[in-house]
């Protein structure tokens, strides 16, 4: 069976909501896999003494004394707190224990101790944080999303590499589409860097489509987005407060308009899968990709719903060995093959 650790000590609400979500992620494991709560026993017990009919659940605990602050730098971290939940659940993974870390901690925690606890896959530059974004057709994978502000062309290939490969093995999407963004269609558009990274791209066995600007990704033009990741990161952020600034808009618009209120009233179910559109929770998390294992960051301020659902990604890239279908590809770019 998969075990996924779990970091019960990570993000804003822990250990409340990480306990909650992991608990309802293993009522719904159906023998799939077994998760594996890592913090201070103490702490994870008392929560999980809030919840009715768990005693059959394939879940245990792995005791951490030490938590790394969402605001700690993490090379303080790495020397100070070798016995952090971040750093014992990747320990586990490290040592075969476990096939999938989550983390809702300190994103800069979980990368740093990723990197030098499993490190990456042979021939990879740099590791990528891919985020989902929603589209007119379902959802695109934007990578990087925060772990490289500058970034080579190289680079870029290789995001675009990971990017395909994780869309088809764990989305199921038949060769994807990988777009760069840029701030024009045209080749000679953007940095030094994007253009080179075009010419990368364009001659690689990807399915390039090009650059892509940014109102092309809501419409879904490609599966995935290329960029590095301080842009990413801004695109990610902004996009995570577009449902938010919506619904108070529309809220503040018709208060005190009853014709107005009626028609909410009425399209409120259709109001409601708009907005869990934009929810990050509904995505769980953003794959580490890039580094021997499998790693899923999820959002500091991640509820049980956000858990649940990193757990299960974290299911998906395990079963799928997409760690291993990046180390394959990047050794046929070796030998002289480019792209996937």
């Amino acid at each position: 069976m998969i075990k996924i650790a779990v970091d019960a000590m990570g993000g804003d609400n822990a250990p409340e909501a990480i306990v909650s979500g992991a608990i309802e992620a293993a009522r719904r494991s159906n023998d799939r896999y077994e998760i594996v709560l890592v913090g201070d026993t103490a702490a994870i017990q008392q929560e999980m003494e809030q919840h009715h009919f768990i005693k059959d659940l394939a879940i245990s605990i792995v005791h951490a004394s030490q938590q790394v602050g969402m605001g700690e730098a993490p090379s303080t971290t790495l020397r100070k707190k070798p016995d952090s939940s971040i750093a014992v659940a990747l320990d586990l993974h490290k040592n075969s224990e476990v096939d999938a870390v989550v983390s809702a901690g300190n994103t800069g925690a979980v990368m740093a101790s990723s990197l030098l606890k499993l490190r990456t896959v042979e021939g990879v530059q740099r590791p990528a944080i891919g985020s989902f974004m929603p589209n007119e057709h379902g959802v695109c994978l934007v990578l990087d999303v925060g772990s490289n502000v500058d970034c080579k062309p190289e680079h870029l290939l290789q995001f675009g590499m990971m990017g395909s490969l994780f869309m088809d093995h764990i989305m199921n999407v038949q060769n994807p589409t990988v777009g760069l963004l840029n701030i024009g269609e045209e080749s000679s558009k953007g940095t030094d860097a994007v253009q080179q990274a075009y010419s990368l791209l364009e001659n690689s066995t990807l399915n390039f489509s090009g650059n892509v600007e940014g109102r092309d990704i809501l419409k879904g033009r490609t599966d995935v987005v290329v960029c590095d990741g301080f842009v990413g990161n801004v695109l990610l952020k902004f996009g995570e407060s577009l449902a938010s600034m919506i619904s108070t808009t529309m809220k503040r618009t018709i208060r005190g308009n009853l014709p107005g209120t009626l028609g909410m009233y009425l399209i409120r179910p259709s109001l409601r899968k708009l907005f869990k559109l934009f929810d990050y929770q509904e995505y769980g998390g953003a794959p580490l990709l890039g580094i021997k294992g499998n790693v899923i960051i999820s959002h500091g301020s991640s509820g049980p719903r956000a858990i649940k659902n990193a757990v299960e990604e974290a299911w998906k890239m395990a079963t799928s060995k997409v760690t291993k279908h990046i180390e394959t590809q990047l050794q046929q770019l070796k030998g002289g093959k480019t792209g996937v």
